[in-house]
C-alpha cells in the first residue's frame, strides 16, 4: 500500500505539486525542502525548483532552507514577490551585513528588497532602527529592536515613505551605520530608478557614519534611469559580485565585502 502510494505520488505533475505544496504553507506557515521532498515523494532538487518557480509566481516567500507563507495583511504582495527573488543571494548579503553591527548602533535602513532580508538577522540586537519602509517595520514590530519611522508621503508601490517631509525628519537624527539598497551600481556612480528613491537614499547615507550598500551582482555595474550621486557617498559594498565586477570600485576606493557564493 505504501510503495502504490509513493510510485503515484512520484508521477504527479507540477500543478499538482503546486496545489499541494500551497496547501501545507497554508497548513503550516513555512516548509523545509527536505521535509517536503519526503512528503511529496520527489527528489530535493525537484522540490527546489517548484519552490523557484512559485517564488517567481509571487506566491509563496523563498528562504535559504525552504519556503514562508506570504500573508497579504502583514507584508504586501507585490514586494514580498520583489524580496523572494534571489533570495539565497540576499540572505547571504544580509547575513555578513549583520555581522557589521553592535548593540547600541543607530542604523538607517530603506525600503530596498535586499535590505529587508536583514530584519531576520537583527531582531535580537539592541539597536535601534530608523526606516522608511512599511515591511521592516512589520517584520521588526515585537522584537528588541526600538524602531523610529519615517514620516512622509505614503508611496504604495515601493510600500515605502519618501518626499520632502521624509528628507527632512531624516535629517534630524545621525546613525552610526546606513544598509541601503540601490538600482545599479558602476565605476561612474550610483543609480536610481526614481527621483524620490535617490533622495531618500542620498538623505541616509549624508546622516550616517558610515553607509553600506546591499546589492546582488545583478546591480553590479549597472547604469540605471539617474545617476544621483558618485561613490563617495558610501563607504562600503556588499555584494555576492564576482571581483572580476568589483576590482573597478575597490581600486576607486570603496570597501568591498564579498560573500561566499
Amino acid at each position: 500500500m505504501i510503495i502504490f502510494e509513493q510510485n503515484t505520488i512520484i508521477q504527479m505533475n507540477f500543478p499538482k505539486r503546486k496545489q499541494k505544496i500551497l496547501d501545507k504553507l497554508n497548513e503550516l506557515g513555512e516548509i523545509d525542502i527536505k521535509q517536503l521532498a519526503a512528503d511529496l515523494g520527489i527528489a530535493e532538487i525537484t522540490a527546489r525548483r517548484d519552490l523557484n518557480q512559485l517564488a517567481s509566481d509571487g506566491l509563496l516567500f523563498r528562504t535559504h532552507g525552504g519556503a514562508m507563507k506570504l500573508n497579504p495583511f502583514e507584508k504586501p504582495h507585490d514586494f514580498m514577490s520583489k524580496a523572494a527573488k534571489n533570495a539565497a543571494a540576499k540572505e547571504k548579503i544580509c547575513r555578513l551585513a549583520a555581522e557589521q553591527i553592535s548593540d547600541d548602533d543607530v542604523i538607517f535602513m530603506d525600503c530596498g528588497s535586499t535590505v529587508f532580508h536583514l530584519c531576520q538577522f537583527i531582531k535580537n540586537k539592541n539597536i535601534k532602527v530608523i526606516t522608511n519602509s512599511l515591511p521592516v517595520i512589520y517584520e521588526l514590530q515585537n522584537s528588541a529592536v526600538s524602531i523610529n519611522i519615517v514620516g512622509g508621503e505614503f508611496d504604495a508601490e515601493r510600500q515605502a515613505v519618501h518626499g520632502s517631509i521624509a528628507v527632512e525628519h531624516i535629517a534630524r537624527y545621525r546613525a552610526t551605520k546606513a544598509f541601503l539598497g540601490i538600482d545599479g551600481i558602476s565605476e561612474n556612480g550610483l543609480f536610481a530608478n526614481s527621483e524620490k528613491e535617490a533622495s531618500i537614499t542620498s538623505a541616509f547615507a549624508a546622516h550616517s557614519a558610515f553607509t553600506y550598500l546591499l546589492c546582488d551582482a545583478g546591480k553590479v555595474g549597472t547604469e540605471a534611469y539617474l545617476k544621483f550621486a558618485d561613490l563617495n557617498l558610501i563607504n562600503a559594498i556588499i555584494t555576492d559580485a564576482s571581483p572580476a565586477k568589483t576590482n573597478g570600485l575597490k581600486e576607486l576606493g570603496l570597501v568591498v565585502l564579498q560573500v561566499n557564493t
